[in-house]
């Protein structure tokens, strides 16, 4: 968290042989997440990583079988490696998807954090942007395609993070790894 509004850039891309994963880098260029999945499509459980590989959450696929909807829940490791207990704990956060006819059958997340709830939100503008919101509708970050400093817009694997002040970063990475997932880009 830091006390000023952040942007990162993220490539939907592992770094290891461009298997299906993303690397977040920093407004310096520096890489501070991860996601590296060898599987071809290892949907049900991925690990999002710091720089150094140590993981930070562990996100899995739960399908309901109410109407085949599917959840996806975050679990927090502690800063001891090798320290998650999945099992026996509740998810840190857990991500419900809707298709909404209000907003014309775009997809619209629900995320369940502690008491918080938070919503995914698809722009009608662009398949790849997306805003999280709070209960409010007061948006927390935001997700866009990139676009150079001279106005040349980028592939549609390639996003900017922007990032409002005093929010988690690692819980948004988390989040944004949920919407890759969910409209199925990763």
């Amino acid at each position: 968290m830091t006390s000023r509004r952040e942007t990162f850039t993220i490539w939907m891309r592992s770094l290891i042989c461009h298997t299906n994963g993303c690397t977040v880098y920093d407004s310096n260029g520096d890489i501070v997440y991860r996601v590296d999945n060898y599987d071809q499509k290892c949907r049900d459980e991925v690990y999002l990583m710091d720089l150094r590989g140590q993981v930070l959450f562990t996100i899995r696929t739960k399908k309901s079988l109410f109407l085949g909807r599917r959840c996806w829940e975050g679990y927090r490791w502690s800063n001891n490696i090798n320290t998650c207990s999945t099992n026996n704990e509740k998810p840190w956060f857990e991500v419900r998807r809707y298709y909404c006819r209000l907003f014309k059958g775009n997809l619209s997340c629900k995320i369940k954090f502690g008491h918080n709830k938070y919503w995914i939100e698809r722009s009608a503008r662009s398949k790849a942007a997306f805003r999280i919101v709070d209960i409010n509708g007061d948006a927390i970050a935001e997700v866009n395609r990139k676009q150079t400093s001279s106005g040349i817009l980028l592939g549609e694997d390639v996003l900017s993070l922007q990032v409002e002040p005093r929010v988690n970063h690692s819980f948004i990475v988390a989040l944004v790894i949920v919407y890759g997932l969910v409209s199925g880009k990763m």
